[in-house]
């Protein structure tokens, strides 16, 4: 009994080694599942994701959650986890947009600019935006919405979510009639229309970039594979670019 149970046990380690787990951002969750899907069917290795907000993810590694691999959405969370130590190797990987977005078929007309009263065209009803006190989605809209001058009279009138991808569920919804989320979620979606893009220079460049928090060969293979051209090509078909 005690042989078989060391050669169950070799055996259960041989088939974790080769695999890495991925923390992402949830607005890679379409990106990122094909290109693990394409890096699982090569056979060498096997990457399993984890989606949340950049925020949550980081606090987790942290933490120490066993995660070989982080994409945020905002340098800001990859300084964080960098300056704990906890990156072996990082890089600027894809760039994204904001955009203001209605649930498919409203019939309105919004842009961008100074002084816009979104506030009147909420009708009662709230803006949904990634929680702006942790989620990039969110901190790069407050920014925006501080350069043209409203983001007082936003504020207010937030819905407030965890994450990019639940601000986006609001609006799929109708349960709000307006929300900012990344261009790419706009177009995974097919539920919402795009009304607006914030001007150039209105917050920082949207920038996504990409950790490597272990030296085992699993992450190492996944890293190179996901910063390859071929890996970069799956986010750059789906509306991402170079950051």
């Amino acid at each position: 009994m005690l042989t078989v149970a060391v050669v169950s046990a070799l055996l259960a380690g041989t088939a974790w080694a080769g695999q890495v787990t991925v923390f992402a951002a949830a607005s890679s969750t379409d990106a990122l599942t094909e290109v693990i899907e394409a890096f699982n069917a090569q056979g060498e290795h096997k990457a399993v994701a984890s989606f949340a907000s950049s925020s949550t993810l980081a606090k987790q590694i942290e933490a120490g959650a066993p995660a070989g691999i982080f994409l945020a959405a905002n340098p800001r969370w990859m300084e964080y986890v960098d300056e704990r130590g906890l990156a072996k190797e990082h890089q600027s990987f894809v760039g994204n947009r904001v955009v203001l977005v209605a649930p498919s078929g409203a019939e309105r007309e919004l842009m961008l600019e100074p002084g816009v009263d979104l506030v009147s065209s909420l009708d009662g009803r709230r803006i949904a935006i990634g929680d702006p006190d942790h989620v990039p989605a969110g901190l790069y809209a407050k920014a925006g919405l501080e350069h043209l001058g409203i983001w007082d009279a936003v504020a207010p009138h937030l819905a407030r979510a965890k994450d990019v991808r639940a601000a986006l569920a609001y609006v799929e919804r109708a349960e709000t009639p307006l929300g900012f989320v990344y261009a790419t979620d706009a177009v995974a979606s097919g539920k919402v229309t795009v009304l607006s893009v914030f001007p150039d220079g209105a917050h920082p460049p949207v920038t996504y970039p990409v950790a490597r928090l272990s030296d085992d060969e699993a992450a190492r293979a996944f890293y190179t594979y996901l910063t390859s051209e071929e890996g970069f090509g799956v986010f750059a078909r789906l509306g991402f670019s170079r950051p």
